[in-house]
């Protein structure tokens, strides 16, 4: 058997296997080869580490120790077979935040306040103790003192010592907290007034009634006219001003401009979208500090996370926390999913009076199965007149511009978009946005971008961008010769995201492993200002960049190919790189993304398990 893998590995990279990409023979190797040579490293790099540090205590020592590889392959819940867990989001293991706190320090303590519940508080207040029972720090140094002068975490920072005093008081840099003195780094934040009023439904939505009653009062017109035996069209537009003569307006003390004047669809707010590079809104990976990441690479427009109507309605923290907005992000949208008219056009308010956002855009794409079924994303594609009602009211709310992301079509031979795209200029929709799959195609074939073409031409003078196998500056070359507006960019900003700074720049680059790991260091930092340097905050930020290594272990070194660029629909080999960390970061075991976490954010906690979600095979 290895000696047939030799023989695969020495004929090159003309004779790769379909679907791999082509590297350098130099480069190849075999999969024991690979996992061989990673795992000697990590052991010698684990005793120089033990050997150093004989002084430590037992507890620290035992953190070294490689993570066990059964808690990454156990059972889970209704697979006794043990057989490996496929597919997207298949039963994955939901280790709460908490779990990693044995006890937490009570947000009084923190804070140096006197906390409200006294002895019934359910957190810890005896400081010596909790500092003793407290997992060691992670590094020397916290970013966030180091950033803003002060840690909001306190004790609980899992980088206490840098800003902690002897006797367990916090330090303060006083010239660069004036810096950031009444500066809102993160805005969209959900007020607890705001959560109290929605959950208990005594938010008002007027403009949001008044296009609803006219659907309303209209299906009634429609019911009698059907009665009479009347075949008339019935209009789903709301009667403005200028649509009849204005009633008179009674007033107390001097009439304003906003009296009497609304705002047309003229007047709201733009936004230039020609020639932009358009980061996609990708659940899970797609999350600020990711964000913040390819705005530092160029993205010119990034957009949250897809967002459920139904729950930014009923006030979900988790929901509205997709939301945030960074202040480096200077167009920004937010993606909103929902199948009725009603609660979409009622979020679409709720949004504009309570967020600062550049636009909203509308998920008419999304194919996994609990939105279809529920006739959200694709779905909204076959209801067109569900679809109309939607669009309209929700641009009868908002102050600016609505947006919508579609795919060509639900079944896989038969593309609907281009007969969309010219009722969707009717219905007032800002910019377009087409992804080149049908829903059940998913990722099995090549984007069509010959069909992206043809929308294009149908949907001018309204924007229309591209979507769908772009990974380098080539593939966004030849998007743009289709005549497309824009380009949206998705897995392969995943895969590198600096594929911005590519396109600007048109060309190659050959990014080495300690500019990538760089990258990751960012990451790992934007996520502790982001979720927390606490335990829960660590392990958070740990779940996320694990999340985004599935993506980043595809990219292979510019050096390494024998053909450039690399295609986005081509499986690496297995590959030895320039380097153990080049190496280290081709590798598709899950086993080595924790180890490459390690490297940033400390020791994994001892009940630490992950499962990737886009990933089934990500094990040796």
């Amino acid at each position: 058997m290895e000696a047939a893998e030799e023989v695969n590995v020495s004929k090159g990279a003309d004779v790769a296997a379909k679907g791999e990409a082509a590297i350098k023979s130099e480069f190849l190797t075999t999969k024991d080869k690979f996992h061989g040579l990673l795992d000697s490293e990590w052991q010698g790099s684990k005793r120089e580490k033990a050997s150093e540090n004989d002084t430590v205590d037992d507890s620290k020592e035992t953190s070294l120790e490689e993570p066990e590889p059964k808690r990454l392959k156990q059972n889970f819940e209704g697979r006794p077979d043990g057989k490996r867990l496929r597919g997207q989001n298949k039963s994955r293991p939901h280790t709460k935040p908490t779990a990693y706190d044995e006890k937490r320090l009570c947000h009084s303590i923190i804070q140096n306040k006197e906390c409200p519940f006294g002895a019934k508080c359910f957190f810890d207040h005896d400081i010596v103790k909790y500092m003793d029972s407290k997992p060691p720090d992670i590094g020397e140094t916290c970013h966030i003192y180091e950033t803003f002068g002060k840690c909001a975490y306190g004790l609980s920072c899992r980088f206490a010592k840098a800003h902690t005093t002897p006797d367990f008081k916090s330090m303060e840099k006083a010239d660069l907290v004036k810096v950031y003195e009444g500066r809102t780094m993160v805005k969209n934040n959900m007020s607890k007034e705001l959560q109290g009023r929605l959950r208990k439904r005594s938010v008002s939505f007027e403009k949001s009634e008044k296009y609803l009653k006219t659907l309303s009062d209209n299906k009634d017109k429609g019911a009698q006219q059907g009665n009479a035996g009347e075949n008339q069209p019935v209009s789903t537009e709301v009667q403005t001003s200028s649509d009849k003569q204005p009633a008179p307006v009674k007033t107390v003390g001097p009439l304003t401009d906003a009296d009497v004047i609304k705002l047309r669809p003229c007047e709201k707010k733009q936004v230039d979208f020609q020639d932009k590079l358009y980061l996609a809104p990708l659940t899970t990976c797609g999350n600020l500090p990711f964000r913040r990441v390819c705005k530092r690479f160029g993205a010119d427009i990034t957009c949250g996370e897809m967002a459920m109507c139904t729950n930014l309605l009923q006030g979900h923290q988790s929901e509205w926390a997709l939301l945030r907005r960074h202040e480096s992000e200077d167009v920004f949208g937010i993606q909103v999913e929902g199948s009725f008219p009603d609660t979409m056009t009622r979020c679409a308010e709720l949004i504009n009076n309570n967020t600062e956002v550049d636009f909203v855009d509308i998920n008419s794409g999304c194919p996994i199965d609990l939105v279809y079924n529920k006739g959200g994303g694709c779905g909204l594609m076959t209801r067109t007149r569900k679809f109309e009602r939607i669009v309209k009211g929700m641009n009868y709310v908002l102050d600016v511009p609505l947006t919508v992301k579609i795919r060509t079509g639900v079944q896989e031979k038969s593309n609907i978009a281009h007969k969309l795209i010219p009722e969707m200029k009717n219905w007032g929709v800002s910019m377009i946005t087409l992804h080149g799959r049908s829903r059940e195609q998913r990722y099995t074939k090549l984007a069509d971008w010959d069909y992206i073409t043809t929308c294009a031409k149908l949907a001018s003078p309204i924007p229309l961008f591209g979507n769908g196998d772009i990974l380098s500056y080539e593939d966004a070359m030849k998007a743009k010769e289709t005549g497309v507006s824009g380009i949206m960019i998705a897995r392969g900003a995943l895969i590198k995201p600096w594929i911005f700074t590519e396109i600007k720049e048109s060309r190659h680059w050959d990014i080495s492993s300690s500019e990538r790991l760089d990258i990751l260091k960012d990451f790992s930092n934007f996520g502790l200002e982001h979720w927390g340097s606490d335990t829960r905050g660590v392990e958070r930020t740990r779940t996320f960049l694990l999340e985004w290594l599935s993506f980043l272990c595809r990219y292979i070194p510019v050096g390494l190919l024998e053909r450039v660029p690399q295609k986005i629909n081509e499986r690496p080999p297995y590959y030895m790189g320039r380097n153990y960390l080049e190496t280290l970061m081709a590798s598709q075991n899950v086993e080595d993304w924790i180890r490459i976490s390690e490297m940033l954010l400390g020791p994994v906690p001892k009940n630490f398990e992950f499962l990737p979600k886009h990933k089934a095979n990500s094990y040796k």
